[in-house]
């Protein structure tokens, strides 16, 4: 009521006194706090700043394509570019091919749905028929079965035949070849074939037999033959092979040798000494016996 009874002018009078004190300082300010507003700022700064590079970079690209690009506004583009504006898009047929590109598909749906429902029902037929036909045909199918295994079987053990054959066929072709006698006296330290080592080193399939003796312990030829190969070189260390005729007898890891590639040895003739050159774990001799160079066990010819 107080309000309506003040004039307009004394309204405007009291504005102006209020707005004067203001200016003047006299009132008091009102504190307003922000939170995280520097961030808001800083967020909508950046905004803008990537925006406007954005916007500067679009300007210079269209500039270059302007001033380096005889095409954009060549006759041929200008041509183009109003055909496509003097198209008349027909939305109504538009529209209805869309329409019937999904009638259709659904149709196709529908239909390979309903094939594949009749397929599962004629597979249900099939499986109970071959079920009643199991029934009759099971001991036949079980025949034919182990006759199938037993072929298998068979054929493995023709390989295996086949390879013990080639083995048993070596080692007799030694023994009526040649004659042996123990190139050194000693214990079998490993035997020839597979074995479990312990290093990483020592191969796992063993081609000759170790025969452990002591340090310097004289070697002699097992056999008579030629010196084909002396060498220093490889696992085997200082080593040599001696040939007569398919025949060829290695001995590794010997600490001196006395014979030379090309000499002549007769058996029981000192060759070589005990020793652990190469890859060896101890003074042994590695006594490896081929035949056509393929390895065969020295303890199936003679005793060591």
């Amino acid at each position: 009521m107080v309000e309506r009874a003040i004039s307009v002018e004394e309204r405007i009078r009291r504005a102006e006194e209020i707005y004067e004190k203001r200016r003047q300082g006299e009132s008091r300010p009102i504190t307003k706090v922000n939170v995280n507003n520097t961030q808001k700022k800083d967020i909508k700064l950046l905004k803008k700043m990537i925006i406007q590079i954005l916007v500067c970079i679009s300007i210079y690209l269209v500039i270059y394509a302007i001033y380096n690009n005889k095409y954009v506004f060549s006759e041929d583009f200008i041509k183009k570019a109003n055909e496509i504006l003097s198209y008349d898009t027909n939305f109504g047929e538009l529209y209805e091919n869309v329409k019937n590109q999904i009638q259709n598909w659904y149709q196709a749906i529908t239909t390979n749905v309903e094939g594949q429902e009749q397929t599962e029902n004629t597979e249900t037929e099939n499986q109970a028929l071959d079920e009643q036909n199991a029934i009759g045909g099971a001991s036949g199918e079980k025949i034919e079965q182990d006759m199938t295994t037993q072929g298998e079987i068979n054929e493995q053990e023709q390989s295996q035949t086949a390879e013990l054959s080639q083995t048993e066929q070596d080692i007799q072709n030694v023994k009526n070849t040649t004659t042996f006698i123990k190139p050194v006296e000693g214990t079998i330290s490993s035997p020839y074939g597979r074995r479990d080592t312990a290093t990483g080193s020592v191969p796992k399939d063993h081609t000759g037999t170790d025969i452990a003796a002591a340090m310097g312990t004289k070697i002699k030829s097992a056999t008579d033959g030629e010196v084909v190969l002396v060498s220093e070189e490889g696992d085997y260390g200082k080593h040599i092979k001696i040939q007569i005729g398919e025949v060829s007898i290695i001995y590794a890891h010997c600490n001196q040798l006395y014979v030379n590639q090309g000499d002549k040895v007769t058996q029981g003739q000192e060759i070589a000494e005990v020793g652990s050159t190469g890859n060896s774990t101890g003074p042994h001799l590695h006594f490896e016996i081929r035949y056509s160079e393929r390895t065969v066990d020295p303890q199936s010819i003679l005793e060591l």
